[in-house]
């Protein structure tokens, strides 16, 4: 059979992955335009010979093909990062001075803390619905003053539940607050179009997109990413330096904010997987994975000791990844057992949602899954999942469920 850009690099092995909200693996089209690129690569942006000529048009390629997935607009500008994490503090450096951020605490850590003056609302009681969210997002922003951003998930990482990206972008809007989307869990499995989710900004990682090279993106408007200091001070960055400390005339652009030699091979990872997910057709890999997510989630149902958590019901819409609590059981101990004994690699913890597990488990108790405190069992699914592995994973949990003491 002919390779496919999609497919999954060291696919065929005898272990079955089912981690890919933590990190995605890398598929064909990452790898080969890696490839492509090494036996030429140079300086991006620095040099005028072949090498670097070749790389900073590669480079701006990239930029471009990015640019596109994310449905960026005239006057936006497109950022690469490390990741996600990277991208939201860059954002959040940014922000004009005074700007209050307005969240709720089922993020992820990564859009929870890096910002300034969060006024940060907990998650209605579940199930909730998306009209307690725009209830309670209106109430908050009732009586603002100054700059506000609202900034949210478009996916969840712990439950997979999509957020109603759309309703509350339209409530922040309506009261003059921009508009931030950590896409992270969102951008694998379904398109991401800033006009469409109403955002402003958008955030993502490669790592979670089957690029596993070091590289994130920053889409979004312009005006408050060139008016900020840059987020990292160097060459690039400046556009002129004089003789004396302070005498200097930094860049414009997405320049402002890439200083330092730009990750090349990660950005250009990146944008062919960008490609090649826009290639195969999103519908239809979409459709592929709720159906076996609907295997999985129903196999699960099955298995004493494993229940389901969410914030929305089960019937909400939500991509590949499922977590469940384990009543009695320590889920670090369980994740390691499938692991070991059955060759099924999930995640056990909290996920870097803190708040938000022990919202779903109903404790208050901190520390880490395993050593006392809460912690869930998650498994998530991506392009190079199968029914055979979804059926593994459920044998194998109720496996290891039945064998583990309480």
């Amino acid at each position: 059979m002919p390779s496919s850009p999609l497919d999954v690099i060291g696919d065929g092995d005898d272990f079955v992955h089912l981690d890919y909200a933590a990190s995605a693996p890398c598929v064909r089209a990452a790898a080969d335009a890696v490839a492509g690129l090494l036996p030429r690569y140079g300086s991006v942006h620095r040099g005028t010979g072949v090498r670097s000529q070749t790389s900073t048009l590669a480079y701006e390629l990239a930029r471009d093909v990015v640019a596109e997935f994310a449905g960026a607009r005239s006057g936006d500008t497109v950022i690469f990062t490390r990741n996600t994490t990277d991208a939201l503090n860059l954002l959040a450096r940014a922000l004009p001075p005074g700007t209050t951020t307005v969240q709720f605490d089922g993020e992820h850590h990564a859009n929870l803390l890096p910002w300034p003056n969060p006024l940060r609302l907990p998650v209605p009681s579940a199930p909730c619905s998306p009209g307690d969210l725009v209830i309670a997002l209106k109430t908050a922003l009732d009586g603002l003053t100054g700059p506000v951003v609202f900034t949210v998930t478009g996916a969840g990482n712990v439950t997979g539940e999509v957020w109603p990206v759309r309703e509350l972008a339209d409530v922040a809007h309506s009261y003059g607050a921009r508009v931030i989307v950590d896409a992270a869990q969102l951008a694998p499995h379904v398109p991401v179009d800033l006009d469409d989710l109403g955002a402003d900004y958008l955030a993502f990682s490669g790592h979670k997109l089957y690029a596993p090279f070091g590289a994130g993106v920053l889409v979004g408007r312009s005006d408050w990413l060139d008016a900020a200091e840059p987020y990292l001070a160097g060459g690039g960055a400046s556009a002129a330096v004089g003789d004396r400390p302070g005498d200097l005339t930094w860049a414009t652009g997405a320049a402002r904010h890439e200083g330092g030699t730009p990750n090349l091979l990660g950005a250009v990872a990146l944008a062919a997987v960008c490609e090649a997910l826009t290639g195969a057709g999103r519908a239809a890999l979409h459709e592929h994975e709720q159906r076996l997510l609907t295997r999985l989630r129903g196999g699960l149902a099955g298995v004493p000791g494993a229940v389901e958590v969410s914030l929305f019901g089960p019937d909400h819409p939500r991509v590949g990844i499922v977590s469940l609590a384990l009543p009695g059981h320590d889920p670090a101990e369980v994740a390691r057992r499938l692991g070991r004994e059955h060759g099924v690699g999930v995640r056990a913890g909290q996920f870097c949602a803190h708040p938000l597990v022990r919202r779903l488990t109903g404790t208050d108790r901190t520390g880490a899954c395993g050593d006392g405190g809460p912690g869930l069992l998650r498994i998530s699914l991506g392009v190079g999942s199968t029914g055979e592995d979804v059926d593994r994973a459920v044998t194998a949990l109720a496996a290891v469920l039945g064998t583990v003491r309480t």
